[in-house]
């Protein structure tokens, strides 16, 4: 059974950092592709950033890119997403979520998750930035 288990979510003042983590299991941690998502009550979920193991892809959102990092344990079959001057815009409740394995390969780099595509997603944690 695959489960992932998300954490590291809080209230922090605009400006400062979290690291989320998602933890991993119930999958081969060395193919596969983990996204975050993010939502806010009564707005659609957006992709924030995702990870191919295949080859290291990444993504970011435009609005992330430069602040969010994600990056990857396999021995700890967890991967991170280091949240720096976060914004109150940041404000939402995150999601990981995975595929194993990832269906394609990144092209130039960049691995992009589909959230439709995503079979397997965990409970969230909420990030709330204060102004």
């Amino acid at each position: 059974e695959v489960q992932l288990q998300a954490s590291g979510g809080g209230l922090v003042q605009a400006g400062g950092s979290l690291r989320l983590s998602c933890a991993a299991s119930g999958f081969t941690f060395d193919d596969y592709a983990i996204g975050w998502f993010r939502q806010v009550p009564g707005k659609e979920r957006e992709g924030v950033s995702c990870i191919s193991s295949r080859d290291g892809g990444t993504d970011y959102a435009d609005s992330v890119k430069g602040r969010f990092t994600i990056s990857s344990d396999n021995a700890k079959n967890t991967v991170y997403l280091q949240m720096n001057s976060l914004k109150p815009e940041d404000t939402a409740v995150y999601y990981c979520a995975a595929i194993s394995p990832p269906p394609y390969y990144s092209v130039g780099g960049i691995y992009t998750c589909e959230a439709n595509g995503m079979p397997y997603w965990g409970k969230g944690t909420q990030v709330t930035v204060s102004s």
